[in-house]
């Protein structure tokens, strides 16, 4: 890439170019000291206070913010073609409280995958059930935590669904228990060369499939074993998760893995889509 090209987006994924952030400044013509500083005061105050309620409540909770507060759905479908893979896949993500009993964890992203259609991405009852909603493209990348003794892949589904569609696939999943079906689970990545070449089909532990009301999309992640070792009885990240769980997917923490990765990389996603509608023409 030649010097001072602008950061490449998702297609392709590599190389990989980090996010840059660019903060524009205005002049302000002189007023009296006293009174500019009351005034900066007091739209600070204001607008931290409605900022941050606009922000968190979508960041958070994606029923609760309103549909001004919120990314358009074409532009939020748009991010998998147009956003740097650094600001959807970080490089590192770090879990405060997000092991097994409150413990932190890090994760390093050691592959990202070209993006790709949904076929072979799933099993394919799971790809039966997304089909309501249509599949315009499929992200992957695969993390690894700090010790190299697990690797999870996430994922994101950007569909071709409206908000109506996506909330009714949403119910369906919920009320008949889709998301814990482990005869719908998602594929691994297993990138070659890293400590997840053995990640496939068989050494599937742990998994979370989650599809969101306010944006086209389906983010899930898959965890397993970093060495290979095949899991009779993978279990949905919910159960794994509860406490004194006795199967070797919970004493691991891999659905802690499973889930802890997939909410940043949805947290990501909110991100930047909130920035690039927020960036000017």
């Amino acid at each position: 890439m030649p010097p001072g090209a602008p950061p490449r987006p998702y297609p392709g994924a590599y190389p990989e170019t980090p996010v840059e952030t660019t903060t524009r400044l205005r002049p302000i013509r002189t007023r009296h000291p006293a009174r500019t500083a009351g005034a900066v005061a007091c739209v600070v105050l204001g607008l931290g206070l409605i900022g941050g309620a606009i922000t968190g409540s979508w960041l958070v909770d994606d029923s609760a913010a309103t549909p001004a507060a919120r990314p358009g759905y074409a532009d939020t479908r748009a991010l998998w073609h147009s956003a740097p893979v650094d600001s959807l896949f970080p490089r590192t993500i770090k879990g405060q409280g997000a092991g097994p009993g409150g413990a932190d964890r890090v994760w390093t992203r050691i592959a990202v995958a070209p993006d790709g259609p949904c076929t072979g991405a799933f099993d394919p009852l799971l790809l039966k059930a997304l089909q309501p909603v249509g599949c315009l493209r499929v992200l992957r990348a695969t993390y690894t935590d700090a010790t190299s003794s697990g690797v999870t892949t996430v994922g994101m589904v950007f569909t071709e669904g409206d908000r109506t569609s996506m909330t009714a696939l949403r119910s369906r999943f919920s009320e008949e228990g889709l998301d814990e079906r482990a005869d719908l689970l998602p594929r691994t990545y297993a990138a070659p060369g890293t400590v997840a070449a053995g990640f496939g089909d068989e050494q599937r532990a742990s998994w979370t499939v989650n599809v969101l009301t306010d944006a086209p999309v389906v983010v899930y992640a898959v965890s397993g074993f970093a060495d290979g070792r095949p899991v009779a009885d993978p279990q949905p990240a919910a159960e794994a998760m509860v406490a004194r769980a006795s199967s070797a997917p919970a004493q691991a923490g891999l659905g802690h893995e499973a889930k802890g990765i997939a909410d940043r990389i949805e947290r990501a996603l909110r991100k930047t889509a909130t920035q690039s509608s927020e960036r000017p023409e």
